[in-house]
């Protein structure tokens, strides 16, 4: 059984991270095809920090608190669930209420943690294991011998990028801003470029040129990224953090028989999260299983302390992935 009544973490206002507050909140009743999940682990991920600052609503129907994974105990089933069972452990991408004790999803977008994984590490799968699935593999189409550039390379999205990209066979390379970050790039086995100090375009050319570019940047990257593809190379767009607007050159694009494209997964249909979490179980699992795929942590955070994990994700300090400790909350 459960209680009636659950700690949660909501958005009092929007605004900066001091609007995160610790409420009380009715615990969820799962719908049709839902599952109710009591967390252990919820994952940090910049969606959270856009949505707290009033940039990012959540989709028609979700919980208005902010949390895009997590990772815990299934402990109530919603009519039409046949393929879990109460007390199973999985980790599940969620349209929102992560930050709280108790979560609903649907029941085709859990998994079970895999083998040999905590519910720290797998409560920071789920929302960047879908994001990259989607746009690395299905919209990217990344091959092995490509040659492939991740922005954000100490991000979580890039440090799993890397690993998965690396998995497949790829040339990764990959950007961030500080040597501590390039070396935790480097150790994952990719080339390493400092924006700061050297120009990713120029090192790409000089390789051949990116078959696929993955960019959470956005901006001034955008032209740069052009220029750094290979002939029928690709770009794919995540985010914008510099930004979504620029002047571009689409004679590029057409001489060198470019695609520039891009996704966001909150809003996407029930129907297509379910076919990627299909396709994670049949081919991210095992990788997972294998140990080619991994979760690097950066800090953990008790639930009433969210505030200071964005603080963390907003400083860009982080190095992989920032999680919220759910089970103690107080």
């Amino acid at each position: 059984m459960f209680p009636d009544t659950m700690k949660a973490v909501e958005i009092a206002a929007p605004g900066a991270a001091d609007q995160l507050r610790l409420t009380t909140r009715p615990v969820p009743v799962p719908c049709h095809d839902q599952i109710l999940i009591r967390l252990a682990y919820a994952g940090v991920n910049r969606p959270d920090v856009l949505q707290r600052a009033g940039a990012y609503d959540p989709p028609p129907g979700a919980s208005d608190l902010p949390g895009l994974e997590c990772a815990g105990e299934i402990v109530g089933m919603g009519a039409g669930v046949t393929r879990w069972r109460k007390g199973e452990q999985v980790c599940a991408l969620l349209p929102g209420g992560g930050y709280a004790e108790y979560a609903v999803c649907h029941a085709d977008h859990a998994l079970r943690i895999p083998h040999g994984m905590t519910a720290r590490e797998a409560a920071c799968l789920p929302e960047t294991a879908f994001t990259i699935w989607s746009n690395v593999v299905q919209r990217g189409r990344l091959t092995g011998g490509e040659r492939f550039l991740v922005h954000g390379g100490s991000s979580g999205i890039g440090m799993m990028a890397i690993q998965v990209a690396r998995a497949l066979g790829a040339r990764v390379f990959a950007t961030a801003g500080s040597e501590a970050k390039c070396a935790a790039i480097r150790a994952l086995g990719a080339t390493a470029i400092n924006y700061r100090s050297e120009d990713f375009t120029r090192i790409l050319r000089d390789a051949g040129g990116a078959n696929l570019i993955l960019d959470m940047v956005g901006g001034s990257y955008i032209p740069r990224n052009i220029k750094a593809l290979a002939q029928d190379g690709r770009l794919v767009m995540i985010a914008f953090l510099d930004g979504p607007k620029v002047e571009l050159n689409f004679a590029q694009i057409m001489v060198n028989r470019l695609t520039v494209t891009g996704s966001t997964l909150r809003p996407q249909s029930d129907v297509a999260k379910a076919e990627l979490a299909d396709a994670l179980r049949k081919q991210l699992w095992p990788m997972i299983g294998q140990g080619a795929v991994s979760v690097t942590i950066d800090s953990e955070f008790p639930l009433d302390q969210a505030s200071e994990a964005h603080r963390r994700m907003e400083s860009s300090e982080h190095i992989g992935k920032i999680v919220l400790k759910v089970a103690d909350a107080t």
